[in-house]
This record gives structure tokens, C-alpha cells and sequence, in this order.
């Protein structure tokens, strides 16, 4: 369950596209195409009306359009051949207060409901079914609540149970207590201890403001759009949300979930009749039509422009503290509801800030004056009227001014110049091919790009038809060359709807949020009598009974274990030495005519004084020129001749020894048109990459500049991962590694370098590193594209391994302890493929001796984050499959239930990662210690023993989900590529984890996570706490 304070994956720039631009994952028949087209406007199927069926074959799809004749229900069925089914149905929600109403309506209507009366069936579902996705979001104006599976039987069992939700509720008092707000003595037991606010999303509020971009971002939606719903914060402002009551819960629930005012949407290639028929019986018949007054009125135009200051809490790792100051121009646009006027202006925002050719990438970021653009910047179409922001954060307070005056001047520089017709052509390109890329998740992508327009009475379906909007686009300006520029004109140099924001730290901010809360908290408990009191401390005593209850919950739907395929499909893989020395695996999937390569390099050779400066490198390669290019030259010739191309470092863990890694470098591309051609260009480019160019001082100090503010900006969203990544630090090589590359440590790195004055003894490094990894004996290399293609990219390959294979030599390893590890691809079924051995080179590391680390970030947050990491057992050995199916029993019977339902923190669980480390962890979280010692009482309750089979096979059910989720055919073979997992080992663990049992899941309760049996690490990110500060085995940071 989400707040969705924008939805920022679909409305920027060509994004909008780029959400839709996934080709479906299984490649069969157009069966449900087909039958689609086969229905006529007019026609009656179980109480709806076909009101259109459109064809949109760019993206191998039928679209339906129908409505419920009694009610007005609206419904879109997109027909495609796509097994991973998708379901979601959407209300408008247009609250007028930042209560928070839709938002806990939200999260309350997922507690139970009149055919499911059990406490929370959203989340006991999880572990009942095979779902590829369950979720809900509550965005500005709409609440959508979606789910995917690929088995017809759990769609049915989902729908049921989303349907009565939605429409059924139970919405109990104590249900709204627990995850709205209620008021609690701190101690429930105890009545003598003081009274405080808790609750689930008053919590996730308070933690999603710690976040200075969200806090920028909703501010300036409620700015710019202040007439109507969109001046409020829908997901509820933590001062707010104590003014709502249970009684408005329930009205708004009457008012806005009513068939009236929804929109079903079913995607993939299950029967729609059948769905129809489900929806009708189980829900909408019990309805009749209502008016739903829920329309949104068109913001009314602003004479002249407007200025806006707010505040916002001190960036602790800002690498220059007088440097925190944001500022933005933004600009009404258009009503979403004019679909190409939306995609036109779309494809102008990507023109105008995206990559380091845009013009405002050179005004700005190349300014010096700021770290990286402003939150939001770019399109955004998710409210009624699109709007447009561009401008920078990380500047001094002094410079606000210069900021808006460059972009004064960039605006009148884009009228008379326009755009290089390379980069239109680059844009278009990319949508081109990113249409034919294909995606395991289109229908959750797709139900989200229409949810916005199709909310404001949109028609959605024309919505998907991107060809056509391409053609006219092209049309438009061929017949007016200034067709942008006069776009430009009108909706950026002579439109009054323009809002300047701004947004500066103060010292102080954290500490006055927290007096206005106990402020707040003061005025609540003095309009309380003695009576009342008494009445808290009752309830409070009785929601804890009732979330310590175990429950009767076979009302609820479930599939069986014996639902599960016994047996994956095995992935067809070739691997041959290409230039008699590098080895290349192949996999011929229907990648719709993309081919997808690969290239990793080893890190091993490299020296550790190097190591922390890998993740930058990655960052930079791409972006710093190469060979005879510059920058700006390099990421045109990438936009015009590729999908994109990108490089990270990645830790492999072996699969058979904890202290073995292996580390590499990962190089990844994909293409479309002639291959050829395009294997012309990736010789280019590649080529290219092995010889790039960090001579630009300035540009790099750019991107350093804007990797560290984004590191910065992401610890708010991303704090129990960083806590995990350090708690594991001290595990295994590989935790010092992850920590290294990706944890706290990088982030501090970071903000070191960003804050040099002389930065050139770290783009010195950079060749050093290169030397060590572009060198053609530590590579191997990939490539998935479709069966025809393989051939010809076979000889293509070969080509380009001979123009990097210069130096056979290798340079000794600065470690030592290098193994060599083979993994043969056997043959599958009755193919005989060549069963070439790869050798991959990992580190044994014999000096290494976990030990355990307690660490606390001290950060200006009002919630904590934590984790806690056990060392235990690798992938192939026997106990592995026994603790992952212990970690998500742990998680679904009783982690959430005491840290979430009694704690109050928004989420928290177990999991066990590849690498062997089996985590705790818990997020926008109120408390610290007391989560500790709820990890501590986990681990008693396991060892005791006390679940049922039920409980287990509920468990294995959701492993299964996740095991076999689906997977992109330019994914496919990925695991025995990067990590040597064949589909034999793949087997191999699917049948352990059948074999889980009773008495497997206490045994390794008792030999890994019982105190004394494994290291522990641990890790807090969070305010101030006496109590670890008085603790001396707690390191603070």
C-alpha cells in the first residue's frame, strides 16, 4: 500500500511512452487478440455494453471498451497475448482537506470486508496466492487498487477478494485506529505513561516528508494547482491527519466507492466474460446509478505570475552546507484529457531537459551554480492540467534570482534557435525501439499511463495509440518547422500561470515539526474528560488483544502447494569463444527484433585503494566522451543508434562458499533496426568505451556534483536498505563490499569529493581503473535476440571481440587466492548444444573473519530504519531453501503483525538474500530498540515451533511467487550468465523448498539465528536515542 505522490515512472518527458513500451514476454498465438475483435459495439455480455473495440497493433494489443448498463461503471479490457494477467480498478477520490482521507480509506478498506470479515486479507492474501503483484496507491485524485498472476484460478480468488473490499468493507473503528491515527498511551499496558499519537500512515507520513525533494514536489503541486483537490496533500500532513475522524472515513467511503465513480480495467489473455460475469454477480449488481460529484474543475488561469517560499530540514550529507537551497519555474499546460496536445508537449519537456545536449542540461546543471536539477522537473501529467517545472536545487539562497533569469533566457534561446534535428530524431528513435522492447510487467505499466487521463473522462484508449501521435507529431513539423518553438512561445514566454518556488533549510526545522505535533497532541488530550481517558486506555488494550488473536481465516480463498509447477521450463542456452578467447552465451528468444547485449569484466586484479571509486567510475564512463567525441557528442551517437546503454558494478556471491566473490563490471546495451548496422554502431561504441576520455575537469566535477545529491536525496526512500547494507557490512567480503559500492560509506565518499576544491586527484584514478578493467581477458559476453538473429550477430560479435583483442597478457592479481570456477551448459531436452565450460575467476579470501558491528546514524528524521543481518548458508547448501521460507513465515505470522499492526512503523519483515545473509528489517519506523527486541522475540517464536502446516504451505506459496515470477526474454539466461546459476541448480532448490517441513524450519531457527549460533550485525538510521547513546557497544556515525 502506497502513497503515490506523483507518478513520476509515467508523466516525464518521453516517459509517458517509455511506460508503454514493453512488447509482451510470452510469444504465442494472437489468440486473445483475436477474440477480442471478434465483439461487436452494441453487444450485451453479463450486464455491460460494448461501447468500442479498437486494434492497436504497435503494441500487439485489442482494446475494449464497455460499460455496466445499471450502474455506468466504466471497464477497458486490453486483449493480448500475456499470461501475466493484470486487474486493478480505480476510484476518483477528491478529498478537500489534508486529512488524509483517501489515503487511510485506502489502507482501512484492505482490513476486512463482509465476505472476508478477517483482519487484513490484502495481507494474508499474499501468502494464499501466486500474484505477480498486489498493491494499492493512492495518487492526487484516484485510488487505484491493482493485482497480476498468471493463474487463472488466483485471478479469480484475487478478484473476489478485491471486489468485496472495495465495495464491502468492513471499516471497523479499531481497523481506522490502527492505520489511520489514534491516540495511545506510549506503554498500551500501562496507563500511567504518557498519551501519543500512533498509527500506520500518520507514521508513513512523517517519514515520507523527511524526504526535501517529496516535500518540494507536493508543495509545488499545491501551489500551482491551489483551487481544488490538488491544494490539499492527499496522502495526509501528520498535523492534519489527527483531524479526521471515523465517521468521515466512512462517509468518504460512501461517496466516491461506488460503481458510479469507477473504472474497472482487466489486461492479458485470460476470457473477458468471465470476468465480466464475476465483477457483475459478486458486486455491481447490488448498485444502482448515482450522480458521483466528484469532477474536478479546470484551475482557474492566474493573471499574473506568483512566488512561493517553504522551509524544509538541513541535508545532513550536502557537500556544500551553505549550498541547500531549491528553486523552480513552473508552468500550467494543458488538460491531460487532449491527448496529442499532452504527447506533444511531453516530447518538448524531453527535448528541453534531457541529456547534456538538452538546453537547460546546459544552462543549469553546467552552470556550477546548483548540484542537479530541482524535484519534479519536466512534464508531469498527472494532475487535471499537465504542468511543466524546470529548475535547480543545491544553490546558495543568493543565487534564486540567477536561476530564474537563466532560465528566463533559455526560454527566449529555445524560441529563436529551436532544436537540432538529430535530437528530435534521437527522441523518436527512442520511442521507436522502446515499443518493441518487451517488459514482465506491461499491464501494471499500462493501467497506470491511462489511470490519470482516463480519471478526468479521458478516452484511454487513444491513449495507446503512439504510432499514430508519432506520424502526426513528424506531420506537424514537417509542415511548420517552428512548430516547437511556438509551443515553447505559448505555454512557457507568455503564459501567467507561472509559479516560482523555492525551498531553504532552517536549523531548527525538525524541532518545530516535532513542537507542532506535541502541540497538536496537547490541544487533543485536553478536550478529553476522565471518562474519555478511561475509554483510550480500554481500547487501546482492546486493539491489542485483537492483534495478538489468532484468527479463523478459511474464509478467505487459497491455492494448494499442489498448484505449483513441480518443474521450471529450461532455458535454451549456447556458449561459443569468440576470437578463439572470449567466451559468448547466446539465447534465442522472441525479443521482437531487439537484441540485447552484454559485456562483464572482472574486478578482481583491481587494487583495493581503487575499489571505492568503481561506482563513480560506472556513473561517468558513458557520459565523459570517448575516442574522437566529446560528451554531447557521445550521447547523441548512444540516443540515435541504441536503447541505451549503461554500466554498474556487481557483486556475485558464490554459490557454494560465503567468504568466495566474485566482482565484475557490467556493461549492457540494446538495439533495434538493421542489425548490421546496428552492430556497426555497438562496434562504435563499445570500442569507444575502451578508449573514453577524462580530460573534462568541469563536466566531471557536473556529475559528481549531481551523483552525490542523488545519493543524498534517496536515503529518506531508501534508509532500511542502507541499514541492512550496513549491518551485513562485517558478514561476509561481499557485505564489505556492498557497503563499498552501495551503502553509506559511498555516500559519505561522495559527499567528500563533491566538496574538493582541486578534484583531480580522483579523475586520475579513473584511467588507472580502466586499465585494469577494459582489458579483453577479464571479459565475457551475452547476447538474447530472436532465433533469425542469431546468425548474423554471431559474425557481428566476433568482429567487435577481435577490435578489443589486443593484450593477451594478464596482469597478476593483486589478491591472490584467485579460484577458477567452471559452469558447463549442458544439453537441454533432446538438443545438443555445445557444452563450452565458462570459467569464472572469484577471490577466496582466507584472512576473513566476520564480526559483529552495532551501528547508529544519528539523521534529522523522526522515524528509524533499521536492520539486522545473520550470516548463514550459501545458495547450494541444504538449509538455504529451509530459511527462505522461514523468512517469509517470520514476515507474514508475526513480524508484520508486531511491527507494523502493534508497532505502528509502515513496514517490516525477514528476508535471505543470495549472498547467504538473512535479514531484519523495518522502515519508517517509530520505534528503535523496541523493533530489536521483536527480531530477538521472532526468532523465539520460531524456535518454538509454533505454526501450522498451513502457515508453512501459505509461506512456500509466496516464495513460489516470487521464484517463479516472470521473466523478459532479454532477461532470460541472465543467472547462468552473471552468476553461474544453471536451471539444473535452479531444479535443484525449487525441490528443496517442497521438502521444507516442520521440523526443518526449527532446526535452522535453532543453528543459525539463536543467539551464540551465527554473527549478528546491526544498524540504525534515525534521531537522537539516549538509550543506544548510552550503550558502548553501539558505534555512532
Amino acid at each position: 500500500m502506497a502513497w503515490a505522490w506523483k507518478y513520476d515512472d509515467f508523466t516525464h518527458g518521453y516517459n509517458a511512452v517509455q511506460s508503454l513500451n514493453q512488447k509482451s514476454w510470452r510469444w504465442k498465438s494472437v489468440s486473445a487478440n483475436e477474440r477480442a475483435l471478434q465483439y461487436t459495439i452494441g453487444e450485451q455480455i453479463h450486464g455491460f455494453t460494448v461501447e468500442q473495440v479498437t486494434a492497436v497493433p504497435e503494441l500487439f494489443l485489442t482494446a475494449v471498451k464497455l460499460s455496466h448498463d445499471n450502474t455506468g461503471a466504466r471497464y477497458l479490457h486490453v486483449a493480448r497475448e500475456d499470461s501475466n494477467n493484470l486487474f486493478s480498478i480505480q476510484f476518483r477520490t477528491t478529498p478537500m482537506d489534508s486529512t488524509g482521507v483517501p489515503h487511510i480509506l485506502e489502507h482501512t478498506v484492505l482490513c476486512g470486508s463482509q465476505k472476508y470479515p478477517c483482519r487484513d486479507p490484502f495481507f494474508k492474501m499474499l501468502n494464499r496466492s501466486l500474484s505477480t503483484f498486489m498493491n494499492a496507491f493512492t495518487a492526487s485524485d484516484y485510488t487505484l487498487y491493482p493485482f497480476s498472476t498468471q493463474n487463472p484460478k488466483d485471478f479469480q480468488n484475487l478478484l473476489s477478494v478485491y471486489l468485496d473490499a472495495a465495495f464491502f468493507p468492513c471499516l471497523r473503528q479499531l481497523d481506522f485506529w490502527q492505520e489511520g491515527w489514534r491516540l495511545e498511551h506510549e506503554n498500551p499496558t500501562d496507563p500511567e505513561t504518557p498519551l501519543v499519537f500512533k498509527g500506520v500512515v500518520f507514521n508513513e507520513m512523517k517519514g515520507a516528508f523527511t524526504d526535501n525533494e517529496r516535500l518540494f514536489a507536493q508543495h509545488l503541486q499545491n501551489k500551482l494547482l491551489p483551487d481544488h483537490t490538488y491544494g490539499v496533500i492527499s496522502g495526509g500532513d501528520p498535523l492534519s491527519i489527527p483531524d479526521l475522524t471515523w465517521e468521515q472515513l466512512k462517509q468518504f467511503h460512501a461517496t466516491h466507492y461506488h460503481p458510479s465513480n469507477s473504472r474497472f480495467f482487466t489486461y492479458g489473455n485470460f476470457p473477458l466474460e468471465k470476468h465480466l460475469k464475476q465483477i457483475h454477480e459478486e458486486a455491481l449488481v447490488k448498485f444502482q446509478r448515482i450522480e458521483s460529484n466528484t469532477d474536478i474543475p479546470k484551475q482557474k488561469l492566474w493573471e499574473n505570475p506568483r512566488e512561493h517560499c517553504i522551509k524544509c530540514g538541513l541535508d545532513s550529507f550536502a557537500a556544500d552546507p551553505s549550498k541547500q537551497t531549491t528553486v523552480s519555474v513552473s508552468y500550467l499546460l494543458t488538460d491531460i484529457t487532449d491527448t496529442f496536445e499532452t504527447f506533444t508537449l511531453s516530447l518538448l519537456s524531453s527535448l528541453l531537459v534531457d541529456g547534456p545536449n538538452s538546453p537547460f542540461y546546459k544552462a543549469l546543471i553546467e552552470s556550477g551554480v546548483g548540484t542537479d536539477f530541482s524535484p519534479d522537473v519536466g512534464f508531469n501529467g498527472s494532475t487535471r492540467d499537465a504542468y511543466f517545472s524546470v529548475g535547480l536545487q543545491g544553490i546558495a539562497e543568493r543565487d534564486v534570482d540567477t536561476v530564474k533569469q537563466i532560465i528566463a533566457r533559455t526560454v527566449d534561446e529555445v524560441i529563436v534557435k529551436g532544436f537540432e534535428e538529430d535530437r528530435i530524431e534521437a527522441l523518436l528513435h527512442k520511442i521507436e525501439i522502446q515499443l518493441k522492447h518487451q517488459s514482465t510487467s506491461f499491464g501494471l505499466a499500462l493501467t497506470s499511463y491511462i489511470a490519470s487521463c482516463w480519471n478526468q473522462d479521458g478516452d484511454p484508449v487513444e491513449l495507446l495509440k503512439i504510432a499514430d501521435k508519432v506520424a502526426r507529431f513528424r506531420q506537424c513539423l514537417k509542415e511548420n518547422p517552428r512548430f516547437l518553438q511556438e509551443k515553447v512561445e505559448t505555454y512557457f514566454k507568455d503564459n501567467p500561470h507561472r509559479l516560482t518556488l523555492s525551498m531553504s533549510p532552517e536549523e531548527a526545522y525538525y524541532d518545530k515539526q516535532a513542537k507542532m505535533e506535541a502541540e497538536k497532541l496537547k490541544q487533543k488530550i485536553s478536550a478529553l474528560s476522565g471518562e474519555e481517558k478511561k475509554q483510550i486506555f480500554e481500547k487501546g488494550l482492546e486493539l491489542i488483544a485483537l492483534q495478538s488473536k489468532s484468527e479463523d481465516t478459511s474464509c478467505l480463498p487459497a491455492l494448494k502447494v499442489s498448484d505449483i509447477e513441480p518443474k521450471i521450463p529450461f532455458t535454451v542456452l549456447e556458449t561459443t569463444l569468440a576470437a578463439d578467447e572470449i567466451p559468448v552465451q547466446y539465447c534465442a528468444q522472441p525479443t521482437n527484433g531487439v537484441v540485447y547485449f552484454r559485456a562483464v569484466s572482472s574486478l578482481n586484479t583491481l587494487p583495493e585503494e581503487l575499489k571505492p571509486y568503481v561506482p563513480l567510475f560506472c556513473n561517468v564512463i558513458t557520459k565523459m566522451g570517448c575516442g574522437a567525441l566529446d560528451y554531447r557528442e557521445q550521447a547523441q551517437k548512444i540516443e540515435l543508434k541504441t536503447g541505451g546503454m549503461s554500466v554498474s558494478p556487481h557483486i556475485i556471491p558464490d554459490d557454494s562458499h560465503l567468504d568466495v566473490i566474485g566482482v565484475l563490471l557490467y556493461e549492457t546495451c540494446y538495439f533495434s533496426t538493421l542489425l548490421r548496422i546496428c552492430f556497426i554502431a555497438i562496434n562504435e561504441l563499445f570500442l569507444l568505451l575502451f578508449s573514453p576520455r577524462f580530460e573534462e575537469e568541469e563536466h566531471f566535477r557536473v556529475l559528481v556534483k549531481k551523483t552525490a545529491q542523488e545519493l543524498s536525496n534517496g536515503i529518506p526512500d531508501c534508509g532500511h536498505l542502507y541499514a541492512s547494507i550496513r549491518a551485513s557490512k562485517n558478514l561476509t567480503p561481499s557485505g564489505e563490499l556492498q557497503e563499498m559500492f552501495s551503502g553509506m560509506d559511498q555516500v559519505k565518499l561522495m559527499k567528500r569529493i563533491a566538496e574538493m576544491s582541486d578534484i583531480k586527484p580522483v579523475l586520475r584514478k579513473l584511467p588507472r581503473i580502466k586499465k585494469y578493467l577494459l582489458n579483453s581477458d577479464n571479459i565475457r559476453c551475452s547476447v538474447n535476440a530472436a532465433p533469425q538473429q542469431i546468425s548474423e550477430a554471431s559474425k557481428e560479435v566476433e568482429k567487435f571481440i577481435k577490435g578489443i583483442t589486443k593484450s593477451k597478457k594478464e596482469r597478476k592479481p593483486v589478491r591472490p587466492h584467485v579460484i577458477e570456477k567452471s559452469s558447463e551448459v549442458k544439453p537441454v531436452g533432446h538438443e545438443m548444444l555445445n557444452s563450452l565450460q565458462i570459467t569464472r575467476k572469484l577471490i577466496n579470501d582466507p584472512t576473513f573473519k566476520p564480526c559483529q558491528m552495532k551501528t547508529h546514524f544519528v539523521l534529522p528524521f523522526p522515524v528509524n530504519y533499521i536492520g539486522e543481518c545473520i550470516r548463514t548458508v550459501p545458495y547450494t547448501a541444504a538449509d538455504y531453501a529451509s530459511l527462505r521460507i522461514l523468512a517469509r513465515l517470520m514476515t507474514a505470522k508475526f513480524l508484520h503483525r508486531e511491527i507494523r499492526e502493534k508497532g505502528g512503523a509502515y513496514g517490516g519483515g525477514a528476508k535471505l538474500s543470495h549472498n547467504g545473509i538473512f535479514t531484519f528489517y523495518s522502515y519508517r519506523d517509530p520505534n528503535s530498540l523496541a523493533t530489536l527486541k521483536t527480531f530477538e522475540k521472532a526468532v523465539e517464536w520460531a524456535k518454538s515451533g509454533e505454526f501450522t502446516q498451513q502457515d508453512i504451505d501459505e509461506a512456500k506459496l509466496a516464495v513460489f511467487a516470487a521464484v517463479d515470477a516472470p521473466i523478459a526474454p532479454s532477461d532470460k539466461g541472465m543467472d547462468h550468465f552473471l552468476y553461474g546459476i544453471s536451471d539444473e541448480m535452479k531444479q535443484s532448490h525449487r525441490e528443496q523448498l517442497f521438502a521444507v517441513n516442520s521440523d526443518k524450519l526449527v532446526d535452522v531457527s535453532n543453528k543459525y539465528l539463536a543467539v551464540g549460533k551465527s554473527t549478528h550485525g546491526l544498524a540504525v538510521l534515525g534521531p537522537e536515542n539516549t538509550d543506544i547513546t548510552k550503550d558502548p557497544s553501539w558505534v555512532k556515525r
